[in-house]
């Protein structure tokens, strides 16, 4: 089969495919045939090493890319009774020591990675939802806010931002967005009371100026860190997004770390809600495997709204 593969950390141009083994299936596992796969900021971090210079990524003579995938189930290892050959599913590869990801034209993942795809979504669509997904879905309840809340989501028209919004809306909390102000239409659409623009020179005083005291809690998925955490109420709760980067716990803040997993429960529960049209997946462009550089490339320059995905 065809993979996506680096075999030295570089630039887009080091992207190739290549034809390796189909991978085998083995106990508690499922083998998915791949019908389209998520480009996400963390493949272009593993694309230029920063994952193998934080020792995350072991050294290997080739790495494949990818962790979203919807498809088809293809085969299923003793144990696995959830799936079955034929089902279309989700899933995500959380692991980083095995040596392909999901952009490639199968993959293995283990049967807890993977649930039903969302009824009445293209591949592409539902391709969108384990990574970004998950991370709203995982942070949102470390930060257990009551119903009624106010919420910061910083970065709210991206990815992991919209889906957070959404969610966090679907819950009964408050949500205050951040976003680029050409964006507020778009972040309000998707369930956002009050708006600040990320452009905003001192955060926390013009969130405090629409919450009084401070929000409750929030989600950081533009990476602010400090500036964010500013515009938090005393005691209040603070998800961080990046590895080893969270702001400290001022002011009695509870700083919650968010580090995504998969589970079967949680892709089930972001597929319920896609299919109660609670959650709206936004694919910026699709383009075929074999032109994963220029998708490099493309999320390199930024200003997408949606998610580039790749079809084998």
């Amino acid at each position: 089969m065809r993979a996506l593969v680096i075999d030295s950390p570089g630039g887009p141009e080091v992207l190739r495919i290549a034809e390796v083994p189909v991978p085998a299936t083995g106990p508690g596992q499922v083998r998915i045939r791949v019908e389209a796969a998520t480009v996400h900021p963390v493949d272009l971090a593993t694309r230029a090493g920063v994952l193998a210079e934080a020792g995350l990524v072991p050294p290997r003579e080739r790495t494949g890319l990818g962790w979203d995938v919807a498809g088809v189930v293809e085969e299923t290892g003793p144990g696995v009774t959830a799936v079955r050959p034929g089902d279309r599913v989700i899933g995500m590869n959380d692991r980083l020591d095995v040596p392909l990801g999901t952009q490639a034209e199968q993959v293995v993942l283990d049967a807890h990675a993977v649930a039903p795809a969302p009824a009445g979504l293209v591949p592409a669509a539902a391709a969108t939802l384990p990574l970004a997904g998950l991370t709203a879905l995982q942070a949102l309840d470390a930060l257990a806010l009551p119903d009624g809340e106010t919420l910061l989501v910083t970065g709210a028209a991206g990815a992991v931002g919209g889906y957070a919004v959404q969610l966090a809306a679907a819950r009964g909390l408050r949500v205050v967005a951040t976003a680029r102000p050409d964006d507020e239409p778009l972040v309000r659409d998707l369930g956002a009371a009050l708006f600040v623009p990320a452009d905003a020179p001192r955060l926390g005083e013009a969130v405090r100026a629409l919450v009084p005291g401070g929000v409750a809690g929030a989600l950081d998925g533009a990476v602010l860190g400090a500036a964010a955490l500013d515009a938090v109420r005393t005691g209040g709760a603070f998800a961080s997004l990046v590895a080893g980067g969270a702001p400290p716990a001022l002011r009695g803040t509870r700083v919650v770390p968010v580090w995504v997993r998969a589970d079967a429960a949680d892709l089930s529960r972001l597929a319920a809600l896609a299919e109660q049209g609670l959650l709206t997946p936004r694919v910026a462009r699709t383009l075929p495997l074999t032109q994963a550089a220029e998708a490099h490339r493309a999320l390199e320059r930024g200003g997408l709204r949606g998610r580039l995905v790749l079809v084998p």
